[in-house]
């Protein structure tokens, strides 16, 4: 293949812009040389220009290369920054001179942002007095023209903050423009026209490594705005509801007054527009799932895996709906506080916050949760406190169940992308009802075609169907769905009072006298101690005191069945949801009308009860100076080991009880 030569040429900038219209591309980073933090390399940039004027000596500025595309309009590859501080100078120069140069200096813009793509224009096509002893940047914001939210575009603060630096430098010398722009300019710089290279996205973000790169979310927006262009995704629309246009300016500042850190907000939309994106695959499903697991899972693993092309039109719109939504409601959507507890997924400043602020990656119940909660809003035309509350009452309860396991383990029912994609489709399906989700779920009609979260869904059917014909008793269901042990799974509860599903049998005084004991003995962890492990011994189950059974190991050492008397909280959870549950439920029952320390006073140890059961029942000391909640008993149950670990290697430390 034979090699290209690139032709150079000596231009002024007065030059090349006469020749080409000069655009930064949107791959290009910002302009950086007008940064606080690159104060000595502006200075020292501006001040060589200075000298050069001055002195009337020449000036060469080494390469500025690039690649002219479409409508003669020249791209730069290299360079970039030095144009754009040529501009600021000329336009600078401008202003004094009776020729109207505007359409001239109108031909340099910026590709990356619209609003310095608008600033630019702006700058060159309106009047500016400038006064010596006036910043000129304070004159420029302070113009009728300038909208405060470009202050917050970094290209267009570090252009004010060169601007101030010019005023400084360059007004005491005269016939600025005309030595900047006549023929024998003594500013000049080696022009090359990379020819037919075809230069590419890639390319250009391989060969500016030396520079500051678009930020991911940058990156996805540039894709993205082509994508739109490309596809004819917003034709017909006016310009200012246009993705480009809002984007810019309502979106963008949306997200810094609520979201921004570190004067930064890029973060911020990129993982909003990464949830939403992997919400969307488990709404249509029009993808293979294999190829929805994909996306879910790297999108959940690192928010920068966005792309769009991922993304399709419906996608886009759903986007654009929701970044609506949040524009203009968010305000009134925070004052909507929710005052149920999510237990392991509560959190402070609310799921929105929660996801586009946490740089460790929110998990995917939270992710499930912002979308109940959107859909809420989006969903609704009047916003009602208590049905809000009641849609993301029944969403935390099916989110917060979890796989327990005997040793007290409760991994998240959703902990990977399979199970995000189906509580998500799920979810879909229930916010049809979620303007008044009980009313909804309890009519026959409003049905639920996935098989997610099954046995939750009947739950919630069976509660709702309470609540709309005994809503009196709300207050002390929820009370039972809010503790710990329960965390929104309240069959339990409905087995413990015998329900027969029929709402005007179920006895209010009775359920009262359930919850007053729940909340007094198995609210949470703090209230597991050792009289109610001893209380569990001395409960009857079939003429059988086994509750330990639940759990089994075989101890070696001495040749017994280990067993566990609850050695963490979240053991009594799978203990009321599997066969052992009836001694929870009968010792529930007993401690309606007797406390703990009664109900062992009182209670009568049967002929057949071993010896040493009685003693760990009525020797306090025996469980409260052991420093494991295991045991080990024989086949024969003549005696018991009190273990002095989970795991002991001999028998030495472990007390023999007889």
């Amino acid at each position: 293949m034979e090699e290209v030569q690139y032709q150079g040429q000596i231009l002024s900038f007065v030059d090349l812009i006469n020749m080409y219209s000069i655009e930064i591309p949107i791959i290009q980073r910002d302009y950086a040389q007008g940064r606080q933090d690159k104060q000595k390399i502006r200075y020292l940039f501006l001040k060589a220009l200075h000298e050069s004027l001055l002195n009337e000596e020449n000036l060469m500025l080494d390469f500025v290369y690039g690649s002219v595309v479409d409508n003669n309009t020249f791209q730069p590859l290299d360079g970039q920054q030095r144009l754009t501080t040529l501009f600021l100078l000329h336009w600078y120069a401008s202003r004094t001179i009776a020729d109207d140069v505007a359409s001239l200096l109108s031909k340099f813009t910026y590709e990356t942002r619209i609003s310095s793509r608008n600033f630019c224009q702006s700058l060159v096509t309106n009047d500016i007095e400038l006064d010596k002893d006036i910043r000129p940047s304070d004159q420029i914001i302070n113009s009728p023209w300038f909208y405060l939210s470009w202050k917050k575009d970094p290209t267009i603060e570090a252009m004010l903050r060169t601007i101030d630096d010019i005023h400084k430098m360059f007004n005491d010398i005269e016939d600025l423009w005309q030595k900047l722009s006549n023929k024998d300019s003594l500013i000049k710089f080696y022009f090359v026209n990379l020819e037919n290279i075809g230069l590419s996205d890639d390319l250009y973000i391989k060969m500016n490594a030396r520079g500051k790169l678009l930020t991911t979310f940058e990156n996805f927006k540039a894709t993205l705005e082509k994508k739109i262009n490309d596809e004819n995704w917003e034709e017909n629309i006016n310009y200012i509801e246009k993705f480009e246009y809002k984007i810019d300016t309502i979106w963008t500042d949306f997200f810094w007054n609520n979201f921004r850190q570190n004067n930064n907000i890029d973060s911020a939309m990129l993982n909003l527009f990464s949830t939403i994106l992997m919400i969307r695959q488990s709404i249509l499903r029009d993808k293979e799932t294999e190829e929805r697991i994909h996306i879910i899972s790297n999108l959940q693993a690192d928010s920068n895996n966005l792309t769009s092309q991922w993304m399709n039109k419906k996608d886009f719109e759903y986007i654009k709906e929701i970044l609506n939504l949040l524009s203009v409601n968010y305000e009134a959507i925070k004052k909507f506080e929710l005052k149920i507890p999510f237990f392991r997924h509560s959190v402070v400043e609310g799921f929105i916050s929660k996801i586009v602020n946490d740089s460790k990656g929110s998990s995917y119940t939270h992710k499930v949760l912002l979308f109940a909660q959107i859909e809420y809003f989006r969903r609704c035309n009047e916003y009602n406190i208590e049905k809000y509350s009641e849609w993301m009452r029944v969403v935390r309860n099916i989110v917060s169940r979890g796989d327990i396991e005997k040793s007290g383990k409760r991994p998240d029912i959703i902990r990977s992308p399979q199970t995000f994609d189906g509580v998500v489709f799920l979810i879909n399906e229930l916010a049809n009802g979620c303007d008044d989700i009980y009313k909804n779920l309890s009519n026959s009609s409003f049905t639920i075609n996935s098989t997610f979260a099954k046995e939750q869904i009947e739950e919630e059917r069976i509660k709702a169907k309470i609540f709309q014909e005994r809503p009196n008793l709300k207050t002390v269901l929820y009370q039972f769905e809010d503790t710990d042990l329960l965390r929104g799974r309240i069959s339990f509860i409905f087995y413990c009072i015998n329900y027969d599903g029929n709402p005007s049998s179920m006895n209010e005084v009775f359920l009262t006298q359930i919850k007053n004991v729940v909340l007094q003995y198995f609210q949470s962890d703090e209230f597991l101690n050792n009289d109610l492990r001893r209380a569990l011994l001395a409960t009857n189950v079939d003429n059988e005191y086994s509750f330990y059974n639940y759990w089994w190991s075989y101890w070696n050492v001495a040749q017994c069945n280990k067993r566990r008397i609850i050695d963490n909280f979240r053991e009594i959870e799978y203990i009321i949801n599997s066969e052992f549950k009836d001694y929870i439920k009968a010792l529930i029952l007993n401690l309606i009308d007797e406390d703990l320390k009664q109900l062992l006073e009182k209670f009568t140890f049967p002929d057949t009860f071993p010896n040493w059961k009685k003693r760990l029942i009525k020797e306090n000391e025996l469980l409260d100076d052991n420093d494991s909640n295991y045991i080990g008993i024989p086949d024969n149950e003549e005696f018991c080991y009190l273990l002095k670990s989970k795991r002991p290697r001999d028998l030495n430390g472990c007390v023999k009880i007889e």
